[in-house]
């Protein structure tokens, strides 16, 4: 359990959220999003995790499982992070592997180069400048296999390709691109997927021992339980778009987050739209007790200069006390991060935007609040793209201590996406870019 949950160092913090006073007054007082002094907030402290090459890391872990890595290293543990107890360790979590897209007449193909890659729980430790790995566990099926990273179901998720996207690669129903990770008070883990979109609840030791799902997704030939509770309005999830973020609140509930906005009606409609959805899911009850409609700042806002709507994303939540999170919206070069409540009065679970047939539907609506929707007031903390230091793609984000954040982005493995990603004896061209922890102080004044 992280020191700021149990209840330590409160002085003349907000015992609510564990923020600045003056910060949780900001949020009582909610409002839209407001300007926040992003220009006192600094890099305290950078941290960079050195060269493993992912052969051997995975090897270790399920020996046999890699039989050529293809130059590719240790990376992706970016996905999120956790505190793991300990001053400096953290968990944190892989995506589902190395994987590109390449261009083949004129189609994109999604490539992994490292096919037998298991996604794992990786514990690391920042100390000095270095990130090191103290502990890993694989992901693995009820029988002890891996559950691997490749897409479950021909016609809702990507077909998978070899790493030069020549040759096609087989679907499996295990498999997870695992994003969001916290731990229980039980020592159990749970994970978001993307694919699903899934909640996940995985043993101390990597064992999938439920995976939550939404109804209808007919997922079958799974080797671990597959439970239909999530909301069917989530079928319509944007292809590699479904959640990305997970927070555990004080009480032990937990809040999952969309990456996008729904593709519903159409594609059109969640490329155009800022309106993306959190769940809140009960472990006790088993099943999700609320749903909340969070709006994206416009995308000139959180990125100066870029226009595509669709580049908004969602990519952490942190519970901060009570039913508190922080909310990171991201494109890949900015990110911005949010202080949101989870009041009671904001819940839309079952009303007519869980129904697909509502017309326009939720993501359709220009001014959501006007049309009667609940939308969760927000306020700005903290723009992270003003704050010297800080990488691009940060996906995970952790408290350290009531003024402190640590940071850690997703370098993708190393990869880029095209043809150039590999050279002609099919080892990686490595981007250059490394898995890097920053920790980021806030102003007494956010």
């Amino acid at each position: 359990m992280s020191p700021y949950a149990s209840g330590r160092r409160r002085t003349h913090r907000s015992v609510a959220s564990g923020l600045p006073l003056a910060l949780a007054a900001a949020l009582v007082a909610a409002g839209t999003a407001a300007a926040a002094p992003s220009g006192d907030a600094r890099v305290v402290r950078t941290a960079t995790l050195g060269e493993i090459p992912l052969g051997a890391f995975s090897n270790a872990l399920l020996p046999g499982s890699v039989d050529d890595d293809r130059g590719v290293h240790l990376g992706g543990i970016g996905s999120d992070i956790y505190p793991a107890g300990r001053k400096g360790e953290y968990w944190t979590v892989t995506d589902r592997g190395p994987n590109g897209q390449i261009k083949v007449d004129g189609k994109k193909r999604r490539t992994f180069p490292v096919p037998g890659f298991d996604p794992a729980i990786v514990k690391i430790r920042v100390s000095g400048d270095a990130v090191d790995v103290i502990d890993a566990i694989p992901l693995t099926t009820s029988s002890g296999k891996a559950v691997t990273g490749l897409p479950d179901q021909k016609g809702r998720d990507e077909a998978p390709y070899t790493y030069d996207a020549s040759t096609p690669l087989s679907y499996n129903p295990n498999g997870l691109d695992t994003e969001g990770i916290v731990r229980a008070e039980d020592g159990t883990f749970w994970l978001v997927d993307e694919y699903g979109p899934s909640l996940i609840h995985v043993s101390a030791r990597g064992k999938v021992l439920t995976r939550y799902v939404p109804k209808g997704l007919n997922l079958t030939g799974t080797d671990y339980p597959v439970v239909e509770s999530l909301p069917s309005v989530l079928l319509h999830r944007k292809t590699n778009r479904g959640f990305e973020g997970l927070a555990q609140l004080p009480g032990g509930d937990l809040v999952m987050a969309l990456q996008s906005p729904l593709s519903l009606p159409d594609a059109n409609a969640g490329d155009a739209s800022r309106t993306a959805r959190l769940l809140r899911f009960s472990p006790k009850k088993k099943a999700v007790t609320a749903e909340y409609a969070y709006r994206f700042d416009p995308v000139n806002v959180v990125d100066p200069g870029e226009e595509d709507t669709s580049e908004l994303k969602i990519s952490s939540v942190v519970a901060v006390g009570g039913d508190s999170l922080l909310v990171e919206e991201r494109t890949d070069k900015a990110a911005r991060l949010q202080l949101v409540r989870l009041g009671r009065k904001a819940d839309i679970l079952g009303g007519p935007w869980d129904d697909d047939t509502t017309s326009p539907s939720l993501e359709q609506l220009d001014d959501p609040a006007a049309a009667g929707v609940p939308v969760l007031a927000k306020r700005l903390v903290v723009d992270l793209g003003k704050v010297s230091g800080v990488p691009g793609k940060i996906e995970g984000i952790a408290r350290v201590d009531h003024d402190t954040l640590a940071l850690i982005n997703d370098n993708d493995f190393g990869m880029t996406d095209g043809a150039g990603a590999f050279d002609a004896q099919g080892r990686l061209v490595d981007s250059g870019i490394k898995t890097t922890v920053v920790y980021v102080r806030l102003p007494e004044n956010c």
